[in-house]
């Protein structure tokens, strides 16, 4: 069922269903009345607005919720912001599936200046596929890396300042 493209002026019959169908789930969409630096204080925008011609939601907000935000903390499918959440996160910090962060990334896939995560890309990059200067995880590329086949020197002292990554198995202790 596809929908109507712009400027397509007959629908059939499985363009009409689809519509139909769309007409009767109605979408959120709410945000505070106080401004702060010229956005809401909060933004929701979830499901399709019709009246508006939009099939998304998108949230713009101090603090954003919706199918798409846009905040300095946002959450969403897709997220933009200072600290941003969500399937596809961009920003400074960022938590998301694709999260692709100016400072720290987390998430299934991170590109980040410190990188965390199943496949992670970064200056700093720890995860099970780890390119960076300072990389480690179960295969790790760069100058100093921490992996099973390799255990760098100068990867161990500095992955070894961060208590987290020993947690996770990633650093051996340090022999005194």
């Amino acid at each position: 069922m596809a929908l109507p493209h712009p400027g397509q002026t007959k629908l059939d019959n499985a363009q009409l269903t689809a519509l139909a169908a769309l007409a009767r789930f109605k979408g959120t969409r709410k945000q505070s009345e106080f401004v702060f630096l010229g956005l809401p204080l909060y933004s929701i925008a979830f499901g399709p607005d019709l009246e508006k011609g939009e099939l998304r939601g998108h949230a713009k907000g101090v603090f954003a919720f919706g199918d798409m935000a846009t905040g300095v903390v946002a959450f969403g499918g897709l997220a933009m912001g200072v600290l941003a959440f969500g399937g596809l996160a961009l920003g400074l910090f960022t938590f998301g599936g694709l999260s692709i962060g100016l400072f720290i990334a987390l998430g299934g896939a991170a590109i980040g200046t410190i990188a965390c995560g199943g496949a992670a890309l970064g200056v700093v990059a720890a995860g099970g596929a780890a390119a960076g200067y300072y990389a480690a995880g179960g295969a790790a590329y760069g100058a100093y890396v921490l992996d099973a086949m390799r255990q760098s020197p100068e990867a161990i002292e500095f992955f070894s300042q961060w208590n987290v990554l020993e947690w996770l198995g990633l650093v051996p202790k340090l022999r005194r």
